[in-house]
Formats: structure tokens, sequence, C-alpha cells
């Protein structure tokens, strides 16, 4: 791509490559078995990401459009489905690290294969509404799992013995600057997407909503400050806790934030760079929203509500720092719809409407979102228990 043009300056053929390449780029270097090796339910294989992305193209986009279409493997359309039930049946997720075959370089070949036939078809049809819309989407769809490979690939190699590194490690993290508040006056404001270049459906409609007035910490939550909520006795203090939340902390003896122990008198964390010394300065990550919530009311604050969040990353610009690129950060808004929200038609509706329930709003970004791929009305959600997604906080108070 050409340093110089944003990602969405690029005709779509011209995106559509940098976007496939950037995921092959990603897994470059990794062995078959890196590749195969699933760590828990909720974990994909590095295998499985590769060919679900290709999945998309080939049953959204190719089997609709493409002239003459044949399945490169019609085994695949079950094989490689996560969750549209309107395509049809599914493998098990918890499974797919027990499929061995295809192989890795069968999967490659999957890849190359499409990519082909979608440069044939945008030769072609790139301009028409529905193409462009489609692939754009798909686009989109394997930034998300992008990141998605990197947290799974990180999560699995926390589990092995080694401790092993995936990149070369990192200089220490800038001191964090002292945490100041924003403040904000609310009144009504409007938040969802503007209709400026691409947005999930699940963003839309942009609506009014009712602000009380509200303050914003300029900065995340560091290592450090964590460190002192858990000597303080924070993981022990059922007052802090929401009640399922203290029920999870003490059903799994949790102590500390994912990946980190306690060697000797001093804390580690295990990074895409190996085991490292916990950095006091580094924003604290890996957190669930049971644990985002305690620190939070521990500190005297709250977590900020979705509205809050948006309307002040709108405002603040770049005084609001660490909105991207650190850590998604969790609020304390429920995953529900938009009034007059839309599911997109046809079986891609099943994207994002379906999961509204159970599921907690997080924003921002974090650094392993790929670039170009955030925005401040971006609706990222999980369950208020998950911990492996790069998730940390912002601290808000009442004015």
């Amino acid at each position: 791509m050409n340093a110089a043009l944003p990602l969405a300056a690029l005709s779509l053929a011209a995106r559509y490559a940098h976007v496939r390449a950037h995921t092959e780029a990603l897994v470059k270097g990794l062995s078959e078995a890196d590749c195969q090796a699933q760590s828990m339910p909720d974990a994909s294989p590095v295998k499985w990401h590769l060919a679900h992305t290709t999945w998309f193209f080939e049953t959204f986009v190719l089997a609709a459009h493409e002239p003459g279409f044949r399945p490169v493997d019609p085994a695949f359309r079950v094989l490689f489905n996560s969750y549209y039930n309107a395509v049809g049946d599914k493998h098990p997720r918890p499974q797919r690290g027990l499929v061995t075959r295809p192989g890795l370089a069968e999967v490659m070949a999957y890849r190359r294969a499409i990519d082909e036939r979608m440069a044939a078809l945008l030769a072609h049809a790139g301009a028409a509404d529905n193409v462009a819309a489609l692939v754009t989407l798909g686009l989109h769809h394997e930034q998300q799992h992008q990141e998605l490979i990197a947290t799974d690939f990180l999560h699995l190699l926390s589990l092995n013995p080694l401790q092993p590194a995936w990149h070369a490690g990192p200089p220490a993290a800038a001191a964090a600057p002292p945490m100041a508040w924003l403040a904000f006056e609310g009144g009504l404001v409007d938040i969802g997407h503007t209709g400026e270049g691409f947005a999930f459906d699940n963003e839309t409609p942009r609506h009014r909503v009712w602000l009380r007035p509200y303050r914003l910490a300029t900065r995340l939550v560091t290592n450090g400050e964590w460190l002192a909520f858990v000597a303080d006795g924070g993981y022990r203090d059922p007052q802090l806790w929401l009640a399922a939340g203290w029920d999870w902390c003490m059903a799994q003896g949790i102590e500390a934030p994912l990946y980190w122990r306690r060697d000797g008198d001093a804390w580690t964390v295990f990074t895409r760079h190996g085991r490292q010394p916990l950095d006091p300065e580094a924003p604290v990550g890996h957190v669930s929203l049971y644990e985002a919530d305690a620190y939070a009311r521990w500190a005297g604050a709250r977590l900020p509500t979705e509205a809050e969040w948006e309307h002040a990353a709108a405002q603040a610009g770049e005084a609001l720092a660490q909105a991207h690129g650190e850590r998604w950060q969790w609020t304390a808004g429920a995953y529900a719809p938009y009034p007059g929200f839309q599911p997109w038609a046809g079986a891609v509706g099943e994207y994002n409407g379906k999961f509204m329930i159970d599921q907690t709003v997080l924003r921002g970004s974090s650094w392993a979102t790929p670039p170009g791929h955030a925005r401040d009305s971006y609706r990222n959600f999980f369950p208020s228990p998950m911990r492996w997604q790069f998730t940390g906080l912002r601290l808000a108070q009442d004015a």
C-alpha cells in the first residue's frame, strides 16, 4: 500500500489486497503446530481464522455474484462457518482445534484461490453497490479477525511452560502523566455513526441522548495503580464487587489480571514479548468488566457510559489521551440496540444484532486493532468475565 494514502482512499481492489496481505504478514513464521492448537473454547486456532475470513468472501460475495460459481470445497461451507445459522450447519466452536485437515498449506491455497477469483470479480463488478458493500464488510470483518489472531495466539502461548515470545522485546513504556480530569457539561448530545465512511450496523442510527455533567480521566489506569488495588486487598473486599463479579472472583480464585504472576517479591506479566517484568507505567490490560468495575469503585470513581465516552472523544480530541491504540475500555453500557436499530438484510444481519444480550460495550481500540479500523462510534462487546482480550479501563465521575 502507498504509505501516503490511508486505506479508505484506495480502490476497493487495492484495499482487498492490502487487508488480505496484512493477515498473512501477521502469521508469517508461525509453524503448522502454532496455527493448529486451540487454547480454550472461546479462542480459535490461527488456521481457522485464516480459513474463516476466506470463507466469508466465498460464501457472501462469490456465491452470490460470481458467474458459474463453484465452491473450492463444499465441506468448507460447514467447516469454516462461525455463527451464521442462515447459511447452514456449523462445526462446533470448541472443537475447531481438532480439525487437523485441511492442513495449513491447504488453507493458504484456499486463500490464494479465493483471492484470484475475487480479483477477477472486482475487476468487472467492483463498482456495483451491492458487491462493494459486501466486500467492504468482509474487509472490516477480516480486520476484526486480525486482532483476534493476536488475542487468541497470545492466550495459546501463555499456556506454554516455556513462556515463548512472539515478537521482539519492547522498550519500557513512557512515564504515565499524572491522572487529571476532563469536565463535560453534558446535556443533549448526539452519538452513533455520522454516516461518513464504513460503520457496522450496531453503530446506527445516530440519535440524541441526555447526559448529566460528568468528568472523564485524561488517561487509562496503569499497572502501577492496579498494583495498589491488589496490595490494598481489592480482590478480597466484597463491598467493591458486583454480586456476579464476587461469585466469579471467588469461584475462579482470581487475584490479579490475566497473565500477571507474582515471582518472589515482584510481579511479571506474559505479553507478546514473552514473560516480562510488570511495567508500572503501562496501561493495565486483560481485566474483566467485574474487575474494572471493582477497581473504579475502589478508586472513588465509576466506569463511563458508552455515550459519555463517545461524547468525550468527540469533544476533547487529543486531550483524551490513549483513546485509541492501547486498550479497549470497558464501559457501564449494556450492549443493546440503539433506538430504531435495524440489522443488515440477509444472513449478514446475524453479524451483531443477535448478540445484544448479556454483553457489555467496550470503546476505543487496542494496540492490536489494525490501522484505520478504529473510530469513536465503534461498539466492541464481550461478556463480563472475559479477560483474554486487550481490555483496560478509564475512570469516570459525576461532575
